[in-house]
């Protein structure tokens, strides 16, 4: 998987700017309504789910852990599926279903960034990353009904802001990694 995610470090930059485009678009459009937050949750969950799945699938065959990238792909395509075929949820469960997604892809996230962790050093952008999803799914699963929508808006806006500015960040990291690979250097810490 570390090759992979050498090789294919414009996946994680892509699903930093993905994160950070929806993340302005909830800022700037804070009292949209359940519809189009339903829209752009979608959105965001099936091209970020997309592009693990791509790079899964795209490098099958010369990495043994591109399960892992396929996991994460599916769960955010399966979350993004869901929002689409029942446009009618509730706002509780629409948060639920955000919560859950936050979750599972941040332990996914600390997965790929400790197996990258072997031979690379300050896999701690994507840790960070991480765990950012899973606060962030901790505290929508602990107060789902106290927060009221608009507030929701700014927390999920947040978070994507975080999460894609950290992508970002491994991005160029692991880009710059790969140049030193390629060179007969050894990455740096970060």
């Amino acid at each position: 998987m570390n090759e992979t995610l050498m090789r294919s470090w414009w996946m994680l930059a892509l699903r930093g700017v993905i994160a950070i485009a929806f993340g302005v678009l909830a800022i700037l459009f804070p009292v949209v309504t359940l519809g189009w937050l339903v829209a752009l949750f979608t959105a965001f969950a099936l091209l970020s789910g997309a592009i693990w799945i791509f790079g899964a699938a795209r490098n099958r065959k010369t990495d043994e852990q591109w399960w892992v990238l396929l996991l994460l792909g599916l769960v955010s395509v399966g979350a993004g599926t869901v929002a689409a075929l029942h446009p009618a949820l509730t706002l509780l469960v629409l948060i639920l279903l955000i919560g859950a997604n936050a979750l599972v892809t941040g332990v996914l996230d600390i997965v790929v960034a400790v197996r990258m962790r072997k031979q690379i050093e300050g896999e701690w952008l994507l840790i960070a990353s991480g765990v950012a999803s899973i606060v962030f799914g901790v505290i929508v699963f602990l107060f789902p009904v106290g927060i009221g929508g608009l507030a929701i808006v700014w927390m999920i806006s947040l978070y994507a802001l975080v999460t894609g500015t950290l992508m970002l960040a491994l991005a160029w990291r692991v880009r710059a990694w790969a140049r030193l690979g390629e060179g007969g250097g050894r990455p740096a810490a970060v």
